[in-house]
């Protein structure tokens, strides 16, 4: 008989404070899935370390009003009035990840972690992208974390609003024969490119209504347009054609219904349901698999992260370490580890949600042997919409990942060993290729 580590209950109370002018988004009524452990789990195990590798929460759009989303979009459409430069943390986003962070701080204190914080050791690690929408999540996470101390610091390795290359998803190896072997698995995992975007294509122009833009018509539908992807020494993967031009309005409106409380106005007018939400993401979506998780390409890429997060998990000093990237970083990690991604209740991005924590916990149980868990906890769409307050009576959601031919426990977990190997064979995968 299972029992839920936290109570999850439904969430009643709307805790944010609504801009003049704004109608508060209805609370969500269900119960936040959670992760389940056996009973008896904490009396037969002991959190060692946690191991965090966050996605940045929410920014405004890569490209400003003015570009593409202006040339797309029916002209009588007004996008959300983000604040800030593009690609930049909203003070939304910014709201957010300190509520992540006051969870984590709960979860944590519970296991005795909090104590072990002094700025004088190295227990406790806070380490992000130099971007503007990293450093900052890192930031607001950290200072909700430990409330009651001196901001901790967040290492910055390169000069402010640049790409740490260890957060840089880039091709760092390429020859002839890595280049055919990359393109012959994207074709073999995701086959034509638009093809399988046709449909939400589709919902994506209606929703900007293309056919009345300042594009049309030269520009009626994204599947005109080949989409391929290529590759260069030092620089990520690069996506040309329609899907390149697909994502841009996938990812703006994605981010325009995390920041606008209306429905309608964020959909521009349209009756949107929660599944068509989940279809306009999923471009994006598809386009980050489509440039990051082919497994020579994950290995590729995400050859310092692995490096990294085995690094954090073999130093005995540290017991809680906080990497702060982008969506590309979760999951081109995610696929170098062959992990399995299960159904994300709640999110209307099923791959690597805005904010999202990927986790490696470390155990030392009762007979003296080490384990891991690996987990993914994300605020659900309705959450991150209402700015909910997390708690353990109300966490966020929470799913364990399962990483391909490891086998687990009784308890659902992994040997140690087991999964430390498995980065090993990412790393030596590198080395291949």
């Amino acid at each position: 008989m299972k029992n839920r580590i936290f109570t999850l209950a439904a969430a009643l109370v709307v805790l944010f404070s609504c801009q003049p002018g704004q109608h508060p988004v209805p609370q969500p009524k269900e119960k936040t899935e959670w992760v389940t452990r056996p009973d008896g789990f904490e009396e037969r195990y002991a959190l060692d370390q946690m191991i965090i590798l966050s996605r940045h929460n929410i920014r405004s759009p890569l490209v400003s009003k003015n570009s593409v989303l202006t040339r797309l979009t029916n002209p009588e459409y007004q996008w959300f009035q983000w604040e800030g430069q593009p690609s930049t943390l909203t003070p939304k986003g910014d709201r957010l990840e300190a509520r992540m962070g006051t969870f984590f701080h709960e979860w944590i204190g519970k296991k005795g972690f909090i104590r072990q914080y002094s700025p004088d050791n190295y227990a406790f690690r806070f380490y992000a992208n130099a971007k503007q929408r990293c450093q900052l999540t890192a930031r607001s996470f950290a200072d909700a974390l430990l409330p009651d101390f001196a901001p901790p610091r967040v290492e910055m390795n390169v000069q402010f609003d640049t790409m740490d290359p260890v957060f840089t998803p880039q091709i760092t190896k390429i020859s002839d024969s890595f280049v055919t072997r990359a393109q012959q698995e994207i074709a073999e995992q995701f086959g034509d490119l638009n093809a399988r975007m046709a449909g939400a294509y589709a919902l994506l122009e209606d929703i900007i209504d293309i056919e009345h833009s300042p594009a049309y018509p030269d520009t009626t539908s994204f599947s005109q347009f080949p989409s391929a992807v290529s590759f260069k020494l030092n620089a990520e993967p690069s996506m040309s054609g329609g899907l390149k031009m697909a994502c841009t309005i996938s990812d703006a409106l994605s981010l325009q219904y995390y920041e606008e409380p209306d429905d309608k106005k964020a959909g521009f007018g349209k009756d949107l349901t929660f599944e068509d939400w989940v279809t306009v993401s999923s471009v994006k979506e598809w386009y980050g698999d489509v440039l990051f998780t082919a497994p020579s390409v994950s290995v590729n890429v995400a050859h310092p992260l692995l490096q990294l997060i085995l690094g954090e998990m073999q130093n005995e000093s540290r017991i809680f370490s906080f990497l702060c990237g982008h969506d590309s970083n979760v999951g081109s990690v995610l696929a170098a580890l062959e992990a399995e991604i299960p159904d994300l209740p709640g999110s209307v991005e099923k791959k690597t949600p805005i904010g999202c924590k990927l986790i490696f916990e470390t155990f030392t149980g009762e007979d003296k042997v080490q384990y891991a868990d690996v987990l993914l906890i994300y605020a659900t769409a309705a959450q991150l919409r209402a700015e909910t307050a997390l708690s353990y009576d109300n966490p966020p959601a929470g799913v364990r990942i399962r990483l391909k031919g490891l086998k687990e426990n009784a308890d659902g977990l992994y040997i140690l060993s087991d999964v430390q190997q498995r980065f090993t064979q990412a790393l030596t995968a590198y080395d291949k290729l």
